[in-house]
């Protein structure tokens, strides 16, 4: 038999199908209880001012953990698709991390010709990109990504006062 014998026979094989248990019989879980949403004018507010404070960040954005963006503090990115590859690269650095058995994903940072970016976990539902100034070293940077990482963990973004 060749390979596409072989192939062909896989092609017309029946689908399996999952059969419905009747084990489960809890009813649907209560809503679920949520913190307050973050409002994007005041984390736009936020962003602003720790980049106000921390040297060599040339810009943030705040994105949620499905990869839509809050807020945007940046000049020259597509600012949805950063979000949305933040979302894909944390969750990548939280399954590598795991992976290699070295503890949980603190973040997730990419280093190019001319600079650096990292993706923190700020909470549960959202995620900071900080990007770094062309001439920063790796070290410099990181200090200063999480400084940024800090205030804006101790900054209300929603009512209801700061987050911790």
């Amino acid at each position: 038999m060749s390979g596409a014998d072989t192939d062909s026979a896989y092609l017309r094989a029946p689908l399996p199908i999952r059969k419905p248990s009747s084990a489960n019989t809890a009813p649907p879980p209560g809503p679920a209880v949520t913190a307050p949403s973050p409002d994007p004018a005041r984390t736009l507010e936020a962003l602003r001012g720790i980049r106000d404070k921390v040297d060599q960040v040339a810009g943030l954005l705040v994105a949620t953990h499905d990869g839509l963006v809050l807020a945007n503090d940046t000049e020259t990115i597509e600012a949805d698709s950063v979000a949305a590859m933040s979302a894909a690269a944390i969750g990548l650095a939280a399954q590598f991390t795991a992976q290699a058995k070295i503890g949980e994903s603190r973040c997730a940072m990419f280093e190019g010709s001319s600079g650096y970016v990292c993706v923190f976990p700020v909470e549960a539902t959202l995620l900071l990109v900080v990007f770094g100034e062309p001439d920063i070293t790796m070290g410099l940077f990181t200090l200063a990504a999480k400084q940024a990482l800090t205030l804006l963990r101790h900054t209300p973004l929603a009512t209801g006062g700061p987050r911790r």
